[in-house]
């Protein structure tokens, strides 16, 4: 921080943040001004420091878009300052996480959950008209070929589960008629942006006083891929329905939220995608968040995770592949 011009003093009110599950979260003061750190596990994963270093280099290059995202101060990647970890610290946010609360203002009026979910809709937008190469971010992903190989490269990660002593393989009704149909119905034409990967509401802050997006977080998954599936995801996830219900619980509790086809014509008002397959994409989200959750599942039967947590995502999972099949219909 001194070496960063930063004003100097003691830190001060250090406290843990809560919300995220992979890395931890400090909100500290020093020389009178807030700020929120940003690093590994206590236990890191192998690739820790390298997502670290991607969210950093990314949220750097976003500072001065109109993307609402926390607003990078400074990043550390050098591993040995912290016994480690790569780390970074960013701006607090000021807002709430529906994920986990919906306050007063928010719980008493349908029109203002409405719009809380149409103003995260505009952010995946706003991020995916976002010109990656003019922001240095060529190198940051790998879209060549990203739609194209999305179930083959999903479908390996699922088999991957199997090394997981205990776990007797997937048990999800609709896999292998919702992985042929997005391989037979692929879209033949898209374009890459950047992507934020896991856009579902409880990775979204909200403003305490009205229904304006306050910020993108969590950004693990970011890449350069095609963003449409940014927006499938959104729908995918939505509290509307049961799998995103389990997200949002406060959001699904209220009610009082925009359909599929209003966060669509949302979504054209910001973008000029061609959305005529958007059924696809959301599919695909389902399909991908689904293999996702299921990891943590196989990790559970072989005692690496909370066996509640395991069972409770794998609900989730076969929820999603159930709504995924019905939108095949």
């Amino acid at each position: 921080m001194d070496g960063q011009g930063l004003p100097a003093g003691k830190l001060e009110n250090v406290a843990l943040l809560g919300g995220g599950t992979q890395n931890i979260m400090l909100r500290l003061t020093r020389g009178g001004c807030d700020y929120v750190l940003r690093r590994s596990p206590k236990h890191p994963r192998p690739v820790s420091n390298e997502v670290l270093r991607r969210e950093a280099r990314l949220l750097g290059a976003l500072r001065d878009t109109d993307v609402i995202a926390p607003r990078l101060i400074a990043a550390g990647t050098d591993e040995s300052v912290l016994g480690g970890s790569v780390f970074y610290l960013m701006e607090p946010v000021d807002g709430f996480n529906p994920g986990t609360e919906l306050p007063g203002l928010h719980a008493g009026d349908a029109s203002i959950r409405h719009s809380m979910v149409l103003s995260a809709v505009e952010g995946i937008a706003r991020l995916g008209n976002v010109d990656y190469e003019a922001l240095g971010l060529a190198d940051f992903g790998k879209p060549d070929g990203f739609v194209e190989r999305q179930v083959s490269r999903w479908l390996r990660e699922l088999e991957g589960y199997g090394k997981n002593d205990g776990y007797a393989g997937p048990d999800i009704p609709h896999l292998d008629r919702v992985a042929r149909w997005l391989e037979s119905n692929r879209p033949k034409t898209w374009r890459p942006g950047i992507m934020h990967g896991d856009c579902h509401l409880a990775n979204m802050m909200f403003r305490w006083d009205g229904t304006e997006l306050a910020a993108m977080v969590d950004w693990e998954m970011s890449t350069i891929g095609d963003p449409l599936l940014d927006l499938g995801w959104q729908i995918a996830t939505s509290p509307a329905g049961a799998a995103g219900a389990a997200v949002t619980p406060p959001l699904a509790a209220a009610g009082g939220l925009p359909t599929a086809a209003e966060m669509i014509e949302h979504y054209a008002r910001f973008s000029d995608r061609d959305l005529s397959a958007i059924t696809w994409y959301t599919v695909l989200a389902g399909f991908k968040l689904g293999i996702i959750l299921e990891g943590t599942h196989a990790r559970a039967a072989a005692g690496k995770a909370p066996r509640e947590m395991g069972a409770k995502l794998h609900a989730i999972t076969v929820q999603l592949f159930a709504e995924a099949a019905e939108l095949i219909e």
